[in-house]
């Protein structure tokens, strides 16, 4: 059988390429819809016309998430978000505009005002200030400023410097920190959870939002919540998460698992949601000794945490010195932070759950502050007292062992327990916290005393008196009970027969 073949004249071809130019011209209808109304009126800056047509073309990646987002559905054009003011600093001249590249939360305050206030006292806002600290001493020295502009502060922030053309320089530039420093003034980067230009609800609240930053030796939240029931059941059933609904209750909108977002900042039943990431947190868990936190809350949007158990706190009115001029708006107790947690958890708990929860926490906390933390501090106390050590942080070992007990296996054992990660809240976590101090600090402390005394006597000394009281550590001084290996052995035997352990 023969396949006939058609020749194609030019009037075939034009009828193909007009066909075509329908097609895509219909696409590009679809894509470029826009609410109804009149620009400038109805939505949008009418300047910023120019801008979309401009940039559907010139960068059309950039383009389509707008187009996309609810802003671009709701009329919010680019000169909306980035049209400059004459006097900011950060301005620049662009196709007859005046604009800035950087959104700042002032910006977003425009339309997200309580947003904006919620965030601006938050711990969020303010992790750029780690800048002034030993993290990042650490990065600065260690490393070096290449690696902390593209480590340390694409997590924390940093400051954007600006140049003379009115753009941000390059080693400071582009920077999505959760606590980026801007030259309007501003704290917080709102980009580092709704990623520009999509500025999606459902993007911050999925744990892998968190999860850029929450990582690693010293904070592995996305790893504890990834081992985790509710991790595990969020991945399940990650697809019954109703993760881009407006309200997105616990309990109401979704069942399944909670994410970062809801324990932390979104809504429950009892609950209303915040952009204070730390409103709900009773405990601090990242210094060498946790305690117990109460917020103060100032009129000028700030806050501070007055750690304690039951410490004297601030009446609403005053004005403390530390405020320098501020008066107290809000006083919450920890006990006070830690009800609004547990309003969250009883939108899918029952009181049993949520307290046995928080009983088994607090027991893992004052485990870790009792047996290590407080009795090593004090140890390094008095080995700088009596100059067994410099006053200069890192330049022995025994500062760097200590270093990483807290900072590294303290804080994942204490925030295992927090979020329900077992194995990071025992053999990530308080296990290499004993390893490392019985094995690794203990002898580097004699070590240290020896040097200075040509003896380890001050050191047998402190530990009789630090470790000494505390039941815990009878081991260290007199090796495992009779009874206690009694009993492994029994258990051993009767799972392997008898005499299987040796």
């Amino acid at each position: 059988m023969k396949t006939s073949t058609t020749k194609r004249g030019p009037g075939s071809w034009s009828c193909i390429l007009a066909g075509l130019a329908l097609f895509v011209a219909s696409v590009s209808s679809v894509q470029a819809a826009r609410p109804s109304g009149k620009i400038g009126t109805d939505w949008g800056d009418p300047a910023g016309e120019a801008c979309v047509t401009c940039h559907a073309s010139e960068s059309p990646g950039l383009y389509s998430e707008w187009n996309n987002s609810q802003h671009g559905q709701a009329g919010v054009n680019c000169l909306d978000c980035h049209k400059a003011g004459k006097d900011d600093i950060d301005g620049f001249m662009h196709a007859g505009q005046r604009i800035a590249l950087i959104v700042s939360p002032k910006d977003c305050s425009r339309c997200h005002n309580t947003e904006f206030e919620e965030m601006d006292g938050s711990h969020h806002a303010h992790a750029g200030r780690i800048l002034a600290s030993l993290d990042n001493l650490l990065g600065e020295v260690l490393g070096g400023p290449a690696v902390v502009n593209v480590g340390c502060k694409q997590c924390h922030g940093g400051e954007v410097e600006i140049g003379e053309d009115g753009k941000p320089t390059g080693d400071s530039w582009p920077n999505t920190g959760i606590g980026r420093k801007n030259p309007d003034g501003s704290e917080g980067s709102c980009s580092a959870c709704h990623g520009r230009h999509r500025f999606s609800k459902a993007q911050a609240r999925t744990p892998d939002t968190c999860g850029k930053c929450h990582v690693g030796p010293d904070h592995p939240h996305i790893e504890i919540y990834n081992e985790s029931k509710h991790g595990i059941i969020y991945r399940a059933s990650v697809d019954e998460m109703n993760l881009k609904s407006d309200k997105w209750v616990a309990g109401v909108d979704y069942s399944v698992a909670p994410t970062c977002a809801t324990c932390h900042m979104s809504a429950s039943p009892k609950e209303g949601k915040t952009h204070n990431v730390g409103e709900r947190i009773s405990w601090t868990l990242r210094p060498p000794i946790s305690n117990k936190l109460n917020l103060v809350r100032l009129d000028n949007g700030q806050e501070k945490d007055i750690p304690g158990d039951n410490p004297e706190l601030p009446a609403v009115g005053s004005s403390p010195e530390w405020a320098k001029g501020a008066k107290v708006v809000e006083v919450l107790t920890w006990e006070q932070r830690r009800q609004k947690m547990k309003n969250v958890c009883s939108a899918c708990h029952t009181s049993s759950v949520v307290e046995g929860h928080y009983g088994q926490f607090d027991a893992l906390v004052d485990l870790y502050n009792e047996k290590f933390a407080r009795p090593i501090a004090a140890m390094m106390g008095e080995l700088k007292k009596g100059g067994y050590i410099t006053p200069t942080p890192f330049d022995e070992k025994i500062e760097w062992v200590w270093w990483e007990i807290w900072h590294h296996e303290g804080r994942r054992a204490r925030h295992g327990a927090s979020m329900s990660g077992p194995d990071y809240a025992w053999w990530h976590g308080i296990y290499d916290v004993a390893k490392n101090t019985y094995f690794e600090w203990i002898p580097e402390m004699k070590e240290v005393v020896k040097h200075k005394d040509g003896n380890e006597h001050f050191a047998d000394e402190l530990l009789k008196k630090y470790f000494g009281p505390i039941t815990g550590h009878d081991w260290y001084f007199n090796g495992l009970s009779k009874n206690q290996l009694d009993v492994v052995r029994k258990g051993f035997e009767a799972r392997y027969g008898k005499g299987s352990m040796k």
